[in-house]
């Protein structure tokens, strides 16, 4: 009787043990569960936070790009124009034709930097066309300076299905990469390489500026610039290695998965 009755108490104190444990598996699941799902949502936030800076960033560099464009040329073909024009002397045909043949020249190269600005009016729907294309058509305004030479090429078979959100940011990366060079680099030249690798972007940009020491600069030190640069990679899964050397350049190489 008294070995049944500690069989008994035994099976018991095994059944408690049992459940305990079980109880114990489910509320720390059930804490991960809510802690995984908790920095979901910071990530998901964190991401939408990026993507909508990298937009209104994009569009504030647009509008930048449009009004000193609008200052710097645009607004001198038309100043031209307008000389152009007062100046025609009705009595004297032949010199009349030339300025009014003139004039219509200066017209039509005015029409086609309105269309041109309309083009970078539209830059989420060129976005939309694809990163490649993006990238391209920014180039063109960099070049427009005459301080800088700039070579472009892509490379790789780069999905027809594009990602709209990633590319903004892949596009908000390279622009802030330029800045940095037109701002700090002294450069004449840069070099833009896009890629596509085993479903990752490549994106490699280098230049022949005064450059820095970054092996014996810790990361905090970076500047600003480059330092978004490594944050806008990092929120969509992205890598940023930084080589640069005074007196020789530098180089940033960007890698983004894009499956």
């Amino acid at each position: 009787m008294f070995t049944s009755k500690q069989e008994i108490f035994n099976t018991v104190e095994l059944i408690s043990i049992f459940f305990i444990l079980l109880i114990s598996i489910i509320i720390i699941t059930a804490i991960l569960y809510h802690n995984r799902k908790r920095t979901h949502k910071i990530e998901v936030a964190n991401f939408q936070n990026i993507l909508i800076q990298s937009q209104l960033e994009v569009q504030e560099q647009t509008m930048q790009t449009i009004g000193a464009d609008l200052h710097d040329n645009i607004g001198q073909l038309l100043s031209l124009t307008s000389l152009t024009l007062n100046s025609i002397e009705l009595d004297n045909e032949l010199k009349a034709k030339q300025k009014i043949d003139a004039a219509i020249d200066l017209t039509v190269r005015s029409i086609k930097e309105m269309r041109q600005l309309g083009k970078l009016l539209q830059g989420d729907q060129l976005i939309v066309l694809g990163l490649a294309e993006a990238i391209r058509h920014e180039i063109n305004w960099v070049e427009r300076s005459g301080k800088f030479k700039v070579t472009y090429v892509d490379e790789g078979e780069i999905p027809a299905v594009n990602n709209p959100d990633k590319d903004l940011i892949i596009f908000r990366i390279m622009q802030e990469a330029i800045n940095n060079i037109i701002k700090h680099a002294f450069a004449t030249e840069i070099n833009i390489k896009l890629g596509y690798i085993e479903n990752k972007m490549q994106l490699l940009i280098t230049d022949n500026g005064v450059g820095f020491d970054t092996a014996n600069m810790p990361s905090e030190q970076l500047g600003m610039g480059l330092q978004n640069i490594r944050k806008r990679a990092g929120i969509i899964g992205g890598e940023v290695a930084i080589l640069s050397t005074p007196g020789k350049g530098t180089k940033i190489t960007i890698y983004i998965p894009y499956p």
